[in-house]
Parts: C-alpha cells; structure tokens; sequence
C-alpha cells in the first residue's frame, strides 16, 4: 500500500479505529450503575447531542486499553507515523474519550472532538478539519463521512458499510475490514449452545412417563423454543450491560458485542425482536406458562443489573432460574413437578453455577483483572477454597436427596423395578466430583453445562442412567 504522507491524515474514531460505538457503550455502562439516569436522557437531548454526550461522558469513563480497535488499520496508522506523517484523531465523539485514546495510542498529533457545545459531525467535522488542514486525507466508515470523503485527497475505507463500500470502494486509495461474518455474529450473540440448559422444560414430562402422547410432547417443545428465544434475548442484554467488564476479561473480551465485531445497536435492536417472538409462542400455550416466563425474565434482569455484583446471591439467583425451567416444562404440559426433583435439582445447579465462579476465579488468577472482577462479580480470588467447600457441598447434598426421591412412594408408583434407578446415585457422585476435580484444576472454562455437552463421559454416563430407567419403568 501506498499513501500520500504529504498531507495530514484524519482518523475517525468509532465504528473505525475502534471497531464499536463508545456512546453506545457508555449509556449501557451508565444504565448498569445508574438505571434512574434514563430519565434524564430527555432533558440532556433537548440541549442538544453534544450536551447529551457530554453528560454521558461527565459520568461514565471508558478505559481506552480495552477498547476493541481495527487491528490492520492501527498497525498501518503506525507505520505512517513511523514515517513521519501527521495523524489526527478526528471524531464526533466526546473529547473526554477522544483524548483518552489518543493517550493510550500515543501516534496522534491533535484530537478534533465534540464538547458540550459542538458535536462534531456531518458539515461540523469538515469545516474544522478545512480549517485547519487545506488538504488532508480522512479514514471513515459510514454514511456520515460522506462529504468529508468528497472532499479529502486521500480516501480510507475502515470497515465500511454497505453504503460505504457500495459508494467509495472505487474510489478508496486504502479499505482496512477487522470483523466477520454478521450472521455469524448475531448466532454467536445468541449463544444457540446454551439453550442446553432449557432441555430441564422436558424433565416433567419424562418423570411423569407422558412422552408417548403427541400433544404432549408438542406442548414441550414450544415451550423449549419459546423459553430459548427469551433467554437469548436476555443473553444480548447481558452482555450489552457487561461490555466494559467483559473487555476486561481474558476470554470475554472475545464476544461479538465486546470485541466490536457486532454492532451495539444490533444487539438492542435484536432483543425485543426475539422476545416478542418468544411471547407468540407462548399463545400456544397454558398461560401459566406466560407467568413463569416473565418471572424467569425480570429474576434474570435484576441479576444482570445488581446480582449478579453480590457474592453468594448471584450463584442463589442463577440455582433459581435453573429451577424456573423445571417450572415452565411443569405448567406447559399441566404436569406436576415433583417436590423432590425441585429440591435436586435447586442444590445440583447451586453446585454447578459456584463451579463457574470458581472457573472464572481460576482464570482471572492469572490475569491482572482481579480488581475488576471484584467490582463486576464480587468475589475475590483468595474466596476460591471456601467456594470449593460450598460448592461441593451443594453437589454431595444434591445426591443426597436423590436418594431420598428415590425412596419416595412417587416412584414406587411410576417404576415396576424401583431399584434399579439406585445406579444414578454413584452415577452422580463419579460426575459431580470429577466436575470439581477438573474445575480445581483449571480445565472447565467457565460454563459446566458447555463443558459437559461436548464432554464423552457426561455422555457415557446418561446413557447408562437412562437405559436404567427404561428397564425400571
């Protein structure tokens, strides 16, 4: 690649050097510490977009070490400036956020940003950067750099748009692109994997021996879909609100909407969608079923927002919803759960969800993200022996009471040959305890749940539990 290093070079920040929108970013970090800030966004509008910016920015402050930038484009940026060429950030953005990279970058030679008095876009950017640079090359990416683009000598291309490219790759002297596929991303957002966990909606079925009956199963597998569009939905808004601490972690840093490989805007676009379709299909079913959706949704919201940051409280509330999914299998079908299933299954997914704390503990224990986890999560890595002892615990007392379901008169009603449901219990001591031996040792990353659905023992394991208990019915 060539470019003219004669004249001065102006960069646009978001959507091109940094591969997201950081006004975006920062109204969802605002709303997660301050949700009573929403009803002031009016006010700040009424005095126009820079005062709004600026507000925001006044509160929030995003850490420019974290932030996802357009690698092919910042490694030529530097190679410019190792030559010698002038490079100025020039950008609508807040200058709070503007300097702040422009800091941590250490290649600019002047920032051009909006304040509370000028937002710099449109007509706004072109007469600053004309007045100070009579010619000069702009790198951009969507519709808005239009006029400057028609005005520029040198023509960037940084992730472009679709109408970006359409209209300027022709003309282009250089096109940096630094994402994937948008499909790709919005089913990754999605995380279609953990719907595995919503397969606890057909557990009531199955306990109560109703899966020979059509409309039975009918019923199940709605709701299973109905319950999975919700919860993507709450997925997308997660991490929407988790943006600048999964920036922070090792592994999180890497999701679509953190890596800035989907557009903030989509995700909030994407999540109404996806919940209204989960309320049509819920017409198709009892509207009881209705109910534990929308408990299962605000439980899950407020963990978002607050409890998720509260130690002990967040692996309670995950235990919760776990349980709300045997719930919604429960009332779809008209099938009533078992007391002593709920019990099991409360103390088995307590277990499972401090094992996903322990694993990002683990993890973080090997990064310098400790202070941020204790802020986003609440715990700290000296916590991680007493939440082994939790943990296993929980597990060992899970298995406890499985057995004493199994000595229940329930099913002695529902199996010809009661005993040999026995083999589970050693079945799930050998699981929950090699679960926890590989999580102590760092080889369950995060989920256990994702682990155990690509793991050959879990699998192993349930066939045998399962052909037991077809032999005992």
């Amino acid at each position: 690649m060539s470019s003219d290093q004669s004249i001065p070079l102006c960069v646009d920040l978001d959507g091109t050097l940094v591969k997201l929108d950081t006004l975006h970013q920062a109204l969802f970090l605002l709303l997660r510490r301050d949700p009573a800030c929403i009803f002031k966004f009016a006010g700040w509008l009424l005095k126009g977009k820079a005062h709004f910016k600026d507000q925001v920015m006044q509160r929030v402050e995003l850490d420019a070490a974290v932030l996802p930038y357009n690698g092919p484009l910042l490694q030529w940026l530097r190679k410019e400036r190792s030559k010698g060429r002038t490079l100025i950030l020039a950008t609508a953005s807040n200058y709070r956020t503007a300097e702040a990279v422009a800091r941590h970058l250490g290649i600019f030679d002047e920032v051009l940003a909006s304040n509370a008095d000028t937002n710099l876009r449109h007509s706004n950017k072109l007469e600053a950067i004309r007045e100070k640079f009579p010619a000069f090359g702009y790198a951009g990416n969507d519709k808005a750099d239009f006029p400057i683009w028609d005005a520029a000598d040198e023509v960037i291309l940084a992730n472009p748009c679709p109408l970006s490219r359409k209209g300027y790759a022709v003309k282009a002297d250089h096109i940096f692109v630094d994402h994937p596929g948008c499909f790709f991303c919005i089913a990754k957002a999605m995380r279609p994997q953990q719907w595995l966990k919503n397969v606890l909606i057909f557990t009531p079925m199955i306990l109560a021996h109703r899966f020979s009956d059509p409309a039975v199963i009918l019923q199940t597998v709605i709701a299973f879909f109905a319950f999975s569009l919700a919860a993507s939905s709450i997925y997308l808004l997660n991490d929407l609100f988790d943006l600048s601490a999964d920036q922070h972690h090792p592994r999180k840093r890497k999701r679509p909407f953190a890596s800035g490989d989907l557009p903030i805007s989509a995700g909030a676009l994407m999540t109404p969608l996806l919940i209204t379709a989960s309320l049509l299909l819920c017409l198709l079913l009892p509207l009881n079923f209705v109910y534990v959706l929308i408990a299962y949704y605000i439980i899950t919201t407020i963990y978002s927002w607050r409890l998720k940051q509260i130690a002990v409280a967040d692996v309670l509330t995950l235990a919760l919803l776990f349980s709300c999914r045997i719930f919604a299998g429960a009332v779809a079908t008209e099938t009533a759960a078992s007391g002593w299933f709920i019990e099991f299954a409360i103390f088995l997914f307590l277990s499972l969800a401090i094992v996903k704390r322990v694993s990002e503990l683990r993890e973080i224990k090997e990064t310098d993200a400790e202070e941020q986890a204790r802020r986003e999560r609440g715990y700290r890595v000296d916590d991680l022996p007493l939440l082994l002892g939790f943990g296993t615990a929980s597990g060992y007392i899970a298995v406890l009471v499985f057995t004493m379901y199994l000595g229940s008169d329930k099913v002695a009603e529902l199996y010809t040959y009661p005993r040999l449901l026995w083999i589970f219990c050693p079945l799930l001591l050998y699981w929950i305890t090699r679960i926890w031996h590989l999580a102590w040792r760092g080889e369950i990353n995060d989920d256990p749940l994702a682990f155990a659905a690509r793991d050959l023992q879990t699998y192993v394991l349930g066939a045998i539990g399962m052909t037991a208990m077809l032999y005992a019915i």
